[in-house]
């Protein structure tokens, strides 16, 4: 049989298949070539080639022995810390003296000592800055507003705009001026000419009942009974909340109620710390504020005849957005062609309404209403108050 050889990039692979079957049934009889390094080179080989075939036999490739890699340098050892110290060299070599410092072991018992040690830097100097805050025994009573207030005026580091006007306004039945506390007595509503009174010292009347409207029904009622009630709690006059318990004849303020620690239940009835069941109770109301519409039911035709029998007058009399300036007069030979069936035309009559501007969509102007008289009939003026414009005055015979 003939061998085959391959070539590929000038190494050649000779293939023999009687050669491998002689090789297996007589190994003896194979040379082997000896393990030791080789140290002649082994001579060339001529091969001719005919169509890429040679016609050498090659038995075995020499074996090469591998390189023997020089024997590492031994690990070398360094003595514990504590015994480098101790180690006493000869005299003959070179003296070295390691002195390691032993590390400290963190004791657990504090946190003070589980902290690592702070740095010394030479020639400089630390200081250790503690803080101590000191908190006085008992109770702390933080300063009010009022106290906060005349201390940054001593300091001056303050503007403050001008103080509003202080609110004298007095209410008929627990006497406290100005508005009240949304949660509590509330803000005041116009009972009569100068006559206030705050919203739930009228709505916790006895007498008084609210409409599905928020109108209040009966507050004159309450006030004329409250004028001969004295307070159990402040024993002035003026109180119109009495206790619900049959046969109790404990009244109170509103005001007075809440600072007495009276119960007030969901239903508009109250009693007094003598009568109230200890503890909670299911109805029981703790929130006094009102954000719906409430007013006063009263008589406006009484009252605006009462304005008018005064004469001068020092109040500012309104209704809804109309402010009442002066009711004016009628002579005798003008009654005639100065009313109608419905309505008197007073010369002299003014008010001012604030209502929808007719030159911007959201915005509001003043609206001065007068009556005047010529050719002995009435005229009816209106002049147009509207901030960064003229005046504009219209009249017209009819007040529509």
């Amino acid at each position: 049989m003939k061998d085959i050889v391959f070539c590929s990039n000038n190494c050649f692979v000779l293939y023999s298949a009687a050669v491998q079957a002689k090789s297996s049934e007589n190994k003896e009889s194979v040379p082997s070539l000896p393990q030791s390094p080789m140290k002649e080179r082994p001579p060339k080989a001529f091969h001719q080639y005919s169509n890429n075939i040679s016609t050498l036999d090659v038995h075995c490739l020499p074996q090469l022995q591998e390189k023997v890699s020089p024997p590492s340098s031994p690990p070398i050892m360094f003595p514990p810390a504590f015994e480098a110290a101790k180690v006493e060299a000869k005299p003959d070599e070179l003296k070295v003296t390691v002195k390691l410092k032993p590390r400290l072991k963190a004791i657990h018992s504090s946190l003070d000592d589980c902290r690592p040690p702070s740095k010394k830097w030479k020639g400089m100097k630390w200081k250790k800055w503690s803080i101590q805050i000191v908190i006085p025994k008992g109770s702390f009573k933080p300063p009010c507003e009022e106290e906060i207030d005349e201390f940054l005026k001593k300091l001056g580091t303050t503007l403050k705009p001008d103080p509003v006007p202080k609110d004298y306004r007095k209410c008929c039945f627990c006497h406290e001026e100005g508005d009240g506390l949304t949660d509590g007595p509330a803000r005041l509503l116009n009972l009569d000419l100068d006559l206030w009174v705050h919203l739930n010292c009228a709505l916790w009347s006895t007498e008084v009942y609210e409409t599905q409207a928020g109108a209040l029904i009966n507050v004159e009622l309450a006030l004329r009974r409250g004028l001969q009630m004295k307070c159990m709690f402040c024993h002035k006059m003026g109180a119109t909340s009495g206790c619900h318990r049959l046969r109790c004849t404990n009244i109170y303020h509103f005001t007075c109620a809440i600072k007495a620690q009276c119960m007030f239940f969901k239903d508009k009835t109250m009693l007094c710390p003598m009568h109230k069941p200890k503890g909670t109770h299911e109805q029981e109301l703790s929130y006094f504020a009102v954000f719906r519409r409430v007013y006063v039911q009263r008589d406006e035709v009484r009252q605006i005849a009462s304005i008018v029998q005064r004469g001068e007058r020092d109040h500012t009399f309104r209704v809804g957005s109309l402010i009442f300036h002066a009711v004016g007069q009628l002579l005798p030979q003008q009654m005639q062609a100065f009313h109608s069936s419905k309505a008197l035309f007073p010369v002299g009559y003014e008010a001012s309404r604030l209502y929808w501007s007719m030159r911007y969509a959201n915005r509001r102007c003043r609206y001065l209403c007068s009556i005047e008289e010529k050719d002995g009939l009435p005229l009816f003026v209106i002049k147009v108050v509207e901030q960064g414009h003229e005046d504009l005055v219209l009249t017209d015979t009819t007040p529509k």
